[in-house]
């Protein structure tokens, strides 16, 4: 019998292993496709040199999806949604590759093509088997670790929902001990709750658990040092559950500074490798987007021109990035007019401020145009926080208390709340406090296949809303 825990214990050289499986699957699907193309296994220089590129690419990509990470707590779907675009992106970078370098009409396109469709193919069957293998697995218990909870309060009770509900940690909540165990619920999500053994090295003694996790309030720091003391004997791990839950916590992490465990309660996910990369997926889509679009946008801007007086675009400062002020640009959509310095009045359904070819840009979006401008600025970024007026910020600031954390990154073209439908007039609190938490929820899950999940969704229902006016 395997021991209990093994995927937990060996857990990075499986991943290193599937970074190598990947590879491997990613050159061999070039092979297979070159087969098929040239009737043989002997390739052309350049051919073997676009797999040696797309090999070493494969696991830089494939991490940046977290392909690598909590794969069994995603649903099969969601994972396999996750792989389809980890591939599309390899695909759109070696695309893009050849084209700056102007050696795209050395390869053959059909090549190309089914090369990406055998490397999907060949990695859902592996993914699929490990899967299956990963659920055979935990069925007989191999891959489990067991653990007891002390402290049945509101932080143990939620911890261990979560873990229960996260089967990929390998992780079994067995009881909870609590020294008040007689006023809690016998049973807690289906885990006994039982008194606080007196001696507790010789209950552990008897390797009934394989760890032990201290989920107190921090006020109980005599009794976890008690706790610790108690277990000075014994060899079996145990962890301390921070109690974090009562705060406003963004993109929470533990760090360590000169020698010391340092929790970040919130910070920007813009940082090291994620920011390059977050740069570069705006610049180069921004750049694509306004080659293609370049035509639209001098008629556009003609025809803002001819139908109405004053300037073809309009410029409003906004917050940015860690409350800088910014210029943002839009095509101008309502006649001139003027307003009392520090007020700004949102536009309403039938705001007669309004011109006809202005509530049309408006309706379909194509007003933002310009701000692909921005993103080649570097003020914008394609996928994030839409940018309120500075009045709005000031409006708002002291009525939502994590209003002003949307700035944790750069304002965005299109977001995730504004393809769920929250964009628009936003003329009560209400509608505010919702557009903020799927900001929120959008910085505190970034990613690159988030972010291309976004912008694939904007085309298909972002552009147009019954709330753009």
């Amino acid at each position: 019998m395997l021991p209990q825990g093994l995927l937990k214990e060996y857990w990075y050289a499986l991943s290193m292993l599937m970074r190598g499986l990947d590879m491997t699957v990613v050159f061999t699907a070039g092979v297979v496709s070159a087969f098929f193309k040239f009737s043989g296994l002997s390739l052309p220089s350049n051919y073997l040199f676009a797999l040696v590129v797309a090999t070493l690419l494969t696991p830089v990509v494939f991490n940046f999806f977290a392909i690598y990470s909590s794969m069994r707590a995603k649903s099969f779907i969601r994972y396999m949604l996750v792989l389809f675009q980890a591939v599309g992106m390899l695909a759109f970078l070696l695309a893009g590759l050849a084209f700056f370098t102007k050696s795209g009409e050395s390869y053959s396109r059909l090549w190309f093509v089914n090369w990406m469709g055998w490397t999907l193919l060949l990695l859902v069957l592996y993914r699929c088997t490990l899967l299956l293998g990963l659920h055979i697995m935990r069925r007989h218990g191999w891959n489990e670790r067991r653990v007891v909870i002390f402290g049945a309060g509101e932080l143990g009770t939620k911890f261990a929902s979560a873990v229960q509900q996260a089967m990929w940690t390998g992780f079994r909540v067995t009881a909870f001990f609590d020294d008040n165990a007689s006023q809690k619920a016998p049973f807690i999500n289906g885990v006994p709750v039982m008194q606080t053994p007196s001696d507790l090295r010789e209950f552990f003694s008897k390797q009934i658990a394989d760890e032990i996790w201290l989920a107190l309030p921090l006020r109980a720091e005599a009794r976890v040092k008690t706790i610790m003391y108690e277990l000075r004997h014994i060899t079996i791990n145990v962890r301390f559950v921070l109690d974090i839950f009562g705060l406003n916590l963004m993109n929470h992490s533990v760090d360590e500074v000169a020698g010391f465990p340092v929790l970040n309660i919130s910070s920007s996910p813009m940082i090291g490798a994620n920011r390059l990369i977050k740069a570069l997926e705006d610049r180069l889509i921004a750049l694509m987007i306004l080659l293609v679009i370049s035509p639209v946008l001098l008629v556009i801007a003609a025809a803002v021109k001819l139908t109405s007086r004053g300037p073809v675009f309009f410029k409003q400062k906004r917050l940015g990035w860690d409350g800088r002020v910014i210029n943002i640009y839009k095509f101008r959509t309502m006649y001139l007019h003027e307003e009392d310095d520090g007020k700004v009045t949102q536009a309403t359904a039938q705001d007669v401020r309004i011109t006809p070819l202005g509530r049309w840009l408006r309706r379909t979006s194509l007003d933002e145009l310009p701000q692909f401008i921005n993103v080649l600025q570097g003020r914008m970024s394609i996928v994030g926080p839409r940018p309120h007026a500075l009045a709005h910020n000031e409006q708002y600031k002291n009525s939502i208390s994590t209003y002003m954390q949307r700035h944790r990154v750069k304002p965005g073209i299109t977001g995730w709340a504004q393809i769920n439908g929250w964009r628009g007039e936003t003329d009560t609190l209400a509608k505010m406090q919702k557009r903020v938490e799927y900001d929120l929820y959008y910085i505190n899950n970034w990613s690159l296949g988030f972010d291309l999940k976004i912008i694939l969704l904007t085309l298909f229902k972002g552009f147009i809303s019954r709330n753009a006016y």
